[in-house]
């Protein structure tokens, strides 16, 4: 179809302005607010580098969570398109997460048609009446930046370039737009007004607070640095090494959602490195939403706490009181930078930085045995354990590999060096976030091997059905290993938390946890012609995931069934 012909309506100006602002795939679940976008997706056919990528997929939480895991490997946002109010419905679990994650996706939806009679898209069936809401938007107003719907006449690349500013800007975080039936089918008034992307350049910190900070670190006896996601900026992994490598400054982990350090750095200590937070004179966190549990720990009345990021007292919590002697706000990567050379013009204290060398040495010595004492009988022993899962997929993922996990292998039993090689689940809660973020990541690096880890409650709430369809129908293999313990642990242990010593603690069977007699989840994945293999022996899991990875590497996905005991970690 030759691009100068083509008038159309306002759904094709809208299709082609989303590749214009950068948009490569459109991850949908159509309704019959679809019509004038699926004529128009027909009628510009024959322009595909004009147009985006649309993918069908049957559940709008999967796609809500391909789009997530999309963004966090490629650094840009896909677009997720739904069926008016129901289909937003289904949106929300992952839009919490995304949300939470700030996650820049473009959630569209359609709204059904607005009139009875008079126009070629007016109400055609009893749904169109049942379907309208008095506020759409309002559903997910909470979790999104903006939201807005196109009306008659108005130029659709400007509002999606607002959108998609929006969205873009920091913090980062979800967009929302309805789009009526109508509308879409109307043809545009006036030209196309194709507009350029902005650049939207990072919000800097204050030079006098970074050296504030500095002084700080180079008076502390034991500073440290608290941090949960900063690696989902890989270029901000290589900034916090320096650091610490640099000036001795401890990095602890407190529920690592990524990469941010490689595993062999000597100032990496991971979770356990909380363990050490009782010495700190002097505590910086950073991308990091909970740095402790106040109920737990709370900081000495001497140190000093002082958060940095873009959002360093993350407004759209409700309630999250920490101490904060100090907040920076600005890009979490430029405030590192920017103190590591502050230090350097610092005179510090060496023998204090040699002390804390040797105390972070031993601290990993002692971890280390620890570990390797567990893993030697975790090889031969059943019942199966996570960190044996994790030593397995270390040894076996090829180089580049990415790795998801959702309630399945810690970040700690992972043991990855590569900054964006690890995609965990967000503090917002909505299960479902490992199964679509895998196809997510994969539609982002077609060429990395993706191997997701979640437990059997995460597999259901992923929609095990639709994922193994959409990996299938749109090519993306992964391998998928559910650590199936056949519950849902994290409510147990929080009924334990709450109720140490009582009558559930003691109970021989706690209620509403159990998630048993536990699903044949291989039927589920064979049905869509899966390698699929369940596992119940531990020796039997290495020569299992070389199988499933020889799958995936000839384009077919695959899933592992691993049973697991409960509260075995």
């Amino acid at each position: 179809m030759d691009g100068a012909k083509v008038q159309g309506s306002v759904a094709e100006a809208l299709i082609r302005a989303l590749k214009q602002r950068g948009i490569d795939y459109v991850l949908a679940n159509a309704g019959t607010d679809f019509a004038p976008i699926i004529e128009g997706l027909v009628r510009l056919g024959g322009l595909p580098n004009e147009i985006p990528r649309f993918i069908t997929v049957p559940h709008e939480n999967l796609a809500m969570a391909m789009a997530h895991g999309y963004y966090q490997v490629a650094g840009k946002p896909a677009a997720v398109m739904v069926h008016v109010t129901v289909g937003t419905g289904n949106t929300i679990c992952a839009l919490m997460n995304a949300a939470r994650d700030n996650v820049p996706l473009l959630l569209m939806a359609g709204r059904t048609p607005l009139t009875q009679s008079g126009h070629i898209a007016s109400r055609s069936a009893p749904i169109h009446w049942g379907q309208e809401n008095f506020d759409q938007a309002g559903v997910v107003r909470e979790y999104t930046k903006w939201d807005f719907e196109l009306r008659a006449g108005q130029p659709v690349e400007e509002v999606l370039g607002r959108a998609l500013d929006i969205a873009l800007s920091e913090p980062r975080g979800p967009v929302y737009l309805t789009l009526p039936r109508e509308v879409l089918a109307d043809t545009p008034r006036g030209a196309p007004q194709a507009l350029p992307a902005t650049e939207i350049a990072p919000p800097e910190p204050s030079a006098r607070h970074i050296d504030e900070l500095a002084d700080l670190v180079a008076a502390a006896e034991w500073p440290m640095i608290l941090t949960s996601n900063l690696g989902r900026d890989p270029k901000a992994v290589g900034v916090l090494g320096k650091l610490a490598e640099g000036h001795a400054i401890p990095v602890a982990e407190p529920h690592a959602s990524c990469v941010n350090l490689p595993t062999s750095h000597a100032m990496k200590t991971g979770h356990a490195g909380t363990e050490l937070l009782s010495r700190a004179d002097l505590i910086i966190v950073t991308e990091c939403e909970v740095p402790w549990y106040p109920r737990y720990f709370s900081p000495k009345p001497t140190a000093k706490v002082v958060h940095l990021g873009v959002d360093p007292l993350w407004e759209r919590y409700p309630i999250r009181s920490f101490r904060a002697d100090l907040a920076i706000t600005g890009s979490s990567r430029s405030a590192l930078a920017l103190l590591d050379a502050a230090l350097e013009a610092r005179r510090t204290d060496a023998a204090a930085a040699a002390r804390r060398r040797q105390i972070i040495a031993e601290f990993k010595a002692t971890k280390a045995k620890e570990a390797a004492a567990v893993a030697a009988r975790a090889r031969g022993e059943k019942p199966i354990r996570y960190s044996y899962v994790g030593a397995c997929i270390h040894d076996a993922l090829p180089e580049s590999g990415i790795v998801v996990t959702e309630l399945g292998v810690g970040a700690d039993h992972l043991g990855l060096e590569e900054p964006g090689s690890l995609l965990a689940v967000s503090i917002g809660g909505g299960l479902g976030f490992g199964l679509g973020a895998s196809l997510g990541a994969k539609l982002a690096a077609p060429d990395r091997m993706v191997v997701s880890t979640i437990g059997d409650g995460s597999y259901m709430f992923g929609n095990p059905t639709p994922f193994h369809f959409v990996s299938r129908a749109a090519k993306l293999p992964t391998l998928t290993i559910i650590c199936n313990n056949g519950r849902w642990q994290a409510v147990e242990s929080a009924t334990r938390v709450v109720y140490p010593d009582g009558a559930a603690a003691h109970a021989a069977e706690m209620p509403l946890v159990e998630l048993q007699p536990s699903p044949e989840f291989t039927k589920v994945a064979e049905a869509s012609d899966a390698f699929a293999r369940r596992v119940d022996d531990p020796a039997d899991l290495p020569r299992a995931i070389d199988a499933a990875l020889t799958a995936v590497a000839g384009g077919r996905q695959a899933l592992l069934d691993v049973r697991m005991e409960h509260g075995v970690r």
